[in-house]
């Protein structure tokens, strides 16, 4: 048994990230911490996600606190607080906040990765940007390739990191 990847955060504390992520998201255990068998973000849903598909990871989240909605085949659910939903791989999903204060929610992906995918996005910055400021999602999907996650968007509104 091994006990030197034993992590103890507080509610305040996350992850170091390689570049900044913006504010809102937080990682608590990321791949390198799991040996990439699964990633545990805090999210701030400020924005909505777009229709999106990870052809490589299933994706649970929990809801903290307040309300989000997630499209799912087809179909519109709404989650409250305390509700989770797992997302399997391969199957295209959107989610978005309909609450105020923004919901909060755990969301956790296995395997990881998709902190990384983060990072390299905001890494890449205004090169992956259109000229109003928002997110080309395919220079987006570019990076995701190697991730195996793909927005089926054209663009998307997403803040900068702090």
């Amino acid at each position: 048994m091994s006990t030197d990847r034993f992590l103890l955060l507080d509610a305040t504390q996350t992850r170091p990230t390689r570049v900044p992520l913006p504010p809102g998201f937080g990682v608590k255990a990321g791949s390198a911490d799991t040996e990439g068998r699964f990633s545990a973000l805090v999210n701030q849903l400020d924005i909505a996600t777009p229709m999106h598909v990870h052809e490589q990871a299933d994706e649970w989240v929990y809801v903290l606190d307040g309300e989000m909605e997630i499209d799912f085949d087809g179909r519109t659910h709404r989650l409250t607080r305390g509700m989770s939903a797992l997302l399997p791989r391969g199957v295209p999903h959107a989610m978005r906040n309909v609450s105020q204060p923004p919901v909060r929610a755990i969301q956790v992906s296995s395997p990881g990765g998709w902190e990384c995918f983060m990072a390299d996005v905001f890494a890449a910055g205004d090169a992956v940007r259109t000229a109003d400021g928002r997110m080309d999602m395919a220079k987006v999907n570019e990076i995701g390739a190697a991730y195996g996650m793909r927005y089926t968007e054209t663009t998307m509104g997403m803040p900068r990191p702090a």
